[in-house]
């Protein structure tokens, strides 16, 4: 399956790459890095450049709601589109954080990509009680 070889082969690609950060504590701390850089970037998207806004308040859902309606009340609290610039940005770091966990999942000796197919099935399975 494609998937499956293109997923292998970006994380073949990180083993192949990584260098000083083989220990599993540097990965980690960089993994937290990368998080917080997502974060950052999206903030700045709203602050500096304000291509994004939120807009957040307590999400309002009326009192005995099924739980299969749930979903129809909860918002993102965001609004816009991230210009070019502000996309690219979230997505290079987004791109650090995988790269990160697929090293971390080389050292583990986990395959990212039966990750993902386990996660799926999981998600199929549970449906909305996947409290992920």
């Amino acid at each position: 399956m494609l998937k499956d070889l293109i997923c292998d082969e970006f994380q073949n690609t990180v083993s192949e790459s990584l260098v000083y950060h083989r220990s599993i504590l540097d990965l980690l701390s960089k993994l937290q890095q990368a998080n917080a850089n997502i974060s950052r970037d999206v903030i700045k998207a709203v602050t500096n450049c304000g291509c994004l806004q939120i807009n957040a308040q307590k999400q309002a859902i009326p009192k005995d709601t099924p739980l299969g309606d749930l979903k129809r009340y909860f918002q993102t609290h965001l609004s816009g589109k991230a210009c070019e610039h502000c996309q690219e940005s979230i997505e290079n770091q987004i791109g650090q954080h995988l790269f990160y966990i697929a090293a971390i999942c080389n050292l583990l000796d986990i395959n990212l990509y039966d990750v993902f197919i386990k996660k799926q099935k999981q998600m199929e399975i549970l449906g909305m009680f996947n409290l992920s």
